[in-house]
């Protein structure tokens, strides 16, 4: 009995409703999903091989899990025989991304699955594969699944929301000991790789820093160096098996003034007040409600910006909560309710043209009864150089 890791009866309803009755995931995300965590241990990183790149593909025929199908490069093969996908069928034995759709394809015909409305994943296909697929079946119709891919990842799973406040208690662990053992004279670039460093000794998978120092806004590792009264904001992600921890903590290198003191006292109540709105069952606007209010009272409100988004898997995930934030898409979440199970990044940035960029991004998750910050530690003025 096939007994796949997902909401089968959902993935389907989500499916009917997209006019899809056959899905071809290919990105690693969805992928790694629809597998029930699955992550190619070769192509974790990169994608590119001669040619061609890695493309794997996930064959899920609507109502009819028990035909699925997984084709991937002949180098996941030693890893999928140690520990075989739950699909009847499992083929590793493409090179590139063409081999990859040509495998799929062959496969449809033998198993006589319908390919009238077929849904990939746009973004994720690659141009020779999307050709492989169109001229292979001229008369079908291609559809874009990410809306229904997304809806399907939107509440998480007891075990994903162990993994995000994994990552997001580790990059807040990485941060306070880089901040600790770094002082005058570090550079941005050596906070940088030291972040790098921390968060990779702690398990996780290193996405990005984002770091600023002084009065400068500028968000990008250099030669910048630390110096006595000077104020740094890490901003980073890192992933827990694909889970992304992403936060924002705030350091000073000697102790804040007053206005500091006030001015990160003033974005942790924005913060706050936007995190306590969470819960099941309010619009998801309803953070938004909380936290403007606050942002127009500010004496900073020229300078101060407030966004939430979901994360899990990719940052800015659903629930989609404004169409007006930094990644541009409609705002599907803003009047319906939220879920028990989605996780929101809550961030409030301070652009502040005296003292520099003051920030706080915390992840939250929906629970049954409220809501659970992911990595509380850390929110308040962190001194360099005290370990």
């Amino acid at each position: 009995m096939v007994t796949p890791p997902f909401d089968t009866a959902l993935l389907d309803r989500l499916l009917d409703d997209a006019g899809i009755d056959l899905l071809l995931a290919t990105s690693k995300h969805n992928v790694q999903y629809l597998l029930g965590g699955y992550r190619s241990l070769f192509f974790d990183v990169m994608d590119a091989s001669g040619l061609s790149r890695y493309l794997p593909v996930l064959v899920y025929p609507k109502g009819k899990p028990e035909k699925a199908a997984f084709f991937t490069h002949r180098l996941d093969a030693h890893q999928l025989e140690a520990k075989p996908s739950w699909t009847p069928t499992t083929d590793p034995m493409a090179s590139g991304s063409v081999d990859a759709m040509h495998n799929a394809l062959a496969y449809l015909d033998r198993a006589g699955l319908p390919t009238r409305h077929i849904g990939v994943e746009t973004a994720f296909l690659p141009a020779d594969a999307m050709m492989t697929l169109q001229a292979a079946l001229p008369a079908s119709h291609v559809k874009n699944a990410l809306f229904a891919l997304e809806r399907l990842r939107a509440r998480k799973t007891p075990q994903e929301l162990a993994m995000l406040r994994k990552a997001s208690e580790l990059v807040v662990d990485s941060m306070a000991a880089v901040i600790g053992a770094h002082g005058a004279g570090a550079s941005k670039r050596e906070l940088s790789d030291a972040l790098r460093r921390e968060e990779v000794n702690r398990g996780l998978a290193f996405e990005y820093c984002l770091i600023t120092m002084g009065i400068s806004l500028n968000r990008a590792p250099s030669e910048q160096r630390w110096t006595e009264g000077d104020i740094v904001s890490l901003d980073s992600g890192g992933n827990h098996h694909g889970y992304i921890g992403d936060l924002c903590r705030m350091a000073i290198l000697g102790e804040p003034d007053a206005e500091l003191q006030d001015l990160l006292a003033e974005i942790e109540a924005i913060q706050r007040a936007a995190m306590a709105s969470i819960r099941p069952g309010v619009p998801g606007v309803a953070i938004y409600e909380a936290a403007e209010p606050l942002v127009r009272a500010s004496a900073n409100r020229e300078h101060m910006q407030f966004v939430a988004h979901g994360m899990g898997l990719i940052s800015h995930e659903a629930p989609r909560l404004t169409r007006s934030g930094p990644v541009p898409y409609d705002a599907y979440d803003a009047e319906r309710p939220l879920e028990a199970g989605m996780v929101i990044s809550v961030e409030t940035t301070l652009l502040h043209p005296r003292r520099g960029f003051i920030k706080l991004e915390d992840t939250v998750a929906a629970t049954e009864t409220g809501f659970e910050i992911f990595g509380e530690g850390g929110r308040g003025w962190n001194r360099g150089g005290v370990s």
